[in-house]
């Protein structure tokens, strides 16, 4: 029932798959007071390198980018360094792996930088940061045209960063309410200047970060993760409709290496899209789509079958079985994940 999981995929001409698993980007909080990836995490990714693809946890492409504890950064030579001990463990058991480049604009808090938060737009998120209840979050500032062009070429060096740093390539993190998504929804964008207001405007930055990134490393390195619809620190508005129809038809043309749905659960069906993230996306994007979303091995084989998308990112279950390849092919039971997992690396 799962075959069609281990059947190699080209991405390009540069990197084919040994198989269409892929372990999802999990948020981990492990890295040392620097940023720094630890033993424990080197350890962590090596062991699971029969991944298709391993994308790495998100990382902060600068300071001001942090919003949750010890999460690790791509900015500094040490960071850099530390990420190279870890590549060198996944490539030396046969693996690849491609650094999730990160910004979470207003869900970040100087609580972590001691600077300003920024986002499009100056409106808060309501709440707390996890792992850290006492700190509520803040009012970003707006960022200046400038500041626009700061970050593409920030996030332009943290993509050179990982390809010093041995990753095979990147996935820009342009899901989930951070930086990047934050311009593609009228919740979080209320800019009237060209950034704003219409598809096209708010498009610009985040294709202006790709654009930048691609030219840098190369697109067929570099990949990329989405949430169309608004369900985390976000609420939802039927036009951001219009944006993701520009935006993914702007994507196709850019022949990445994957589009990846940032999603929780792709059970989830939005009015706006006339259902799931994942169906919507591959109505409008007809290159290398990444599923993920609660899926099993049975049940994403299967969405593979029927065309639903072409790999399948699997999450929780990655960190509950370092082996979940070798289980899944060989027909064996899985651990069941539970949240305590989430205080160790193992």
């Amino acid at each position: 029932m799962t075959a069609n999981l281990f059947e190699p995929l080209k991405l390009n001409d540069t990197i084919t798959l040994n198989n269409r698993i892929l372990m999802a980007p999990l948020t981990r909080c492990m890295a040392d007071d620097e940023l720094v990836p630890t033993q424990a995490m080197t350890d962590y990714y090596g062991r699971r390198a029969a991944a298709g693809l391993i994308i790495s946890e998100a990382v902060i492409i600068r300071p001001d980018g942090q919003g949750y504890p010890n999460t690790p950064g791509l900015f500094t030579p040490k960071q850099i360094d530390g990420w190279r001990v870890v590549t060198n463990a996944v490539h030396s058991n046969g693996g690849k792996i491609f650094a999730q480049l990160w910004h979470t604009g207003r869900v970040a808090h100087s609580h972590f930088f001691g600077g300003q938060t920024i986002a499009p737009s100056a409106i808060a998120i309501e709440g707390s940061v996890p792992r850290q209840r006492e700190l509520t979050y803040e009012t970003p500032k707006a960022v200046t045209h400038e500041d626009i062009e700061q970050l593409v070429s920030d996030y332009s060096q943290a993509a050179a960063n990982a390809i010093d740093a041995g990753f095979d390539g990147v996935e820009i993190h342009g899901a989930n309410a951070y930086l990047i998504d934050q311009f593609l929804h009228h919740d979080s964008n209320r800019r009237t200047d060209e950034y704003g207001e219409t598809p096209e405007n708010m498009a610009r930055f985040p294709l202006a970060v790709v654009d930048a990134i691609c030219q840098r490393i190369g697109n067929e390195r570099t990949g990329l993760r989405v949430s169309p619809g608004a369900y985390v620190n976000m609420k939802a508005d039927s036009r951001d409709r219009q944006v993701f129809d520009y935006f993914l038809a702007e994507i196709e043309k850019r022949d990445l290496a994957f589009l990846h749905i940032g999603i929780f659960d792709d059970a989830m069906e939005f009015d706006y899209l006339e259902g799931s993230a994942s169906s919507y996306a591959r109505k409008h994007y007809s290159k290398t789509l990444v599923g993920v979303g609660s899926y099993s091995a049975q049940t994403g084989a299967e969405a593979i079958a029927n065309g639903k998308f072409d790999l399948l990112a699997i999450g929780r279950p990655f960190i509950a079985n370092p082996d979940y390849v070798e289980r899944v092919r060989d027909n064996q039971p899985l651990v069941e994940y539970s949240d305590e997992m989430l205080a160790s690396l193992i």
